[in-house]
């Protein structure tokens, strides 16, 4: 087994720039009733102006020398590669800390925090809250590649990220996630719990309100958010979970259709971005969208990403061991889940809770703002 840390640069190749090109000229669109907007899925008109711009005015280019703006580098853990950023900042006694992403997100939802993180002097903060950050791609994910197992749930991720900063040099660091990546770093937390001085996350699965049983013991303002909590899950639950059943049980199949199709692909990730967020309006810049479209498409892990919801052990909803770690938890409405500190207590040590008046899941590229400031009071802290 070798630990060597290779430097990396993406570099798409023309061919692939220009096969995308003709792809998505020869689309064949499908039909659309009259008058449904998006309650069958992603209307065709918003798909073909996307793909439209995605073909003529989207500059790859430039998105990739934003990207290539980081330090980036690859190694090989648990036989698999891990590609990641490592932004050292330039205060001497910044912490580590991993921030991870979800899906269908990328390391595109961090590239607007990684500057005022790791170094906040430069954007009018104070020098004390600076971080440094590493950003990995999921194993599976963009440029990571995908893993030759089908078997990387959060769990095994989890433990590859721990191994990726003992190679790094950090024995103690903090974790951020979101979707998947608040999954992986609560992993973190419970399999590592004295490497982790905290963890700040924006989903809490434990702590959302499935069911009536859940409301138990909840009184006055806690009670009415856990009812609004349960109907917001109820929701989602009937309308909005089709992709996760399927990329946990069938995955292969799906991803003929991804892998395939730009357009295909575009529409899968397009509409999450959207109803993920339960919004109807475009929060997220399309050239933000369109990049980590691209990472999945250029990178051909459409399928591999899918397959860690295959991966995951325990099933939806199961029971979550108790975590010891300082945690904090970022609460933002348009979210798919809507966290309750009383029920959040009862499985985490919270030290920190937020709740925010706007933005969903996607805070990085949504309020980056919000977030930037939430993750340094949260570490500044601790």
């Amino acid at each position: 087994m070798t630990s060597e840390i290779t430097p990396f640069r993406v570099d798409v190749p023309q061919a692939a720039l220009d096969d995308l090109r003709a792809r998505l000229a020869n689309t064949r669109w499908p039909d659309q009733p009259a008058d449904v907007g998006w309650r069958l899925g992603v209307p065709v008109g918003h798909v073909r102006e996307l793909a439209d711009h995605w073909r003529t005015g989207f500059d790859w280019r430039a998105q990739e020398e934003r990207i290539n703006g980081f330090p980036q580098f690859t190694t090989t853990i648990d036989g698999t590669n891990v590609h990641f950023l490592h932004v050292i900042s330039p205060e001497p006694a910044a912490p580590a800390v991993l921030l991870a992403h979800g899906w269908p997100g990328s390391i595109v939802e961090f590239l607007d925090v990684i500057g005022p993180l790791t170094d906040p002097r430069a954007y009018g903060g104070a020098p004390a809250d600076a971080l440094t950050v590493v950003v990995p791609s999921i194993p599976g994910y963009g440029f990571s590649g995908p893993p030759t197992s089908p078997d990387w749930g959060p769990a095994r991720v989890a433990r590859a990220f721990a191994e990726l900063m003992t190679r790094l040099g950090y024995p103690r660091f903090g974790a951020h996630g979101s979707d998947w990546g608040a999954t992986i770093s609560r992993e973190l937390a419970t399999q590592f719990p004295e490497r982790l001085v905290g963890i700040h996350v924006t989903m809490l699965a434990s702590a959302v309100v499935r069911g009536e049983a859940d409301l138990e013991g909840l009184e006055g303002l806690e009670l009415e958010k856990g009812r609004r909590s349960l109907e917001k899950g109820t929701k989602f639950s009937r309308e909005g979970t089709a992709y996760a059943l399927l990329q946990a049980t069938k995955p292969q199949t799906l991803a003929y259709g991804l892998h395939d199709s730009p357009v295909g692909q575009l529409a899968w990730i397009a509409e999450k971005f959207r109803s993920f967020s339960n919004t109807t309006e475009d929060l997220i810049d399309r050239d933000d969208l369109l990049t980590d479209v691209s990472i999945y498409w250029f990178t051909e892990t459409a399928n591999s990403s899918a397959r860690l919801y295959a991966a995951q052990t325990g099933g939806w909803g199961a029971p979550a061991p108790v975590n010891t770690v300082p945690t904090g938890v970022a609460v933002f409405p348009g979210d798919i889940g809507r966290p309750i500190r009383t029920l959040a207590e009862r499985t985490d040590k919270i030290v920190h809770w937020t709740e925010f008046s706007r933005g969903g899941h996607f805070p990085g590229l949504e309020e980056p703002d919000a977030l930037i400031g939430d993750l340094r009071g949260f570490f500044r802290n601790l």
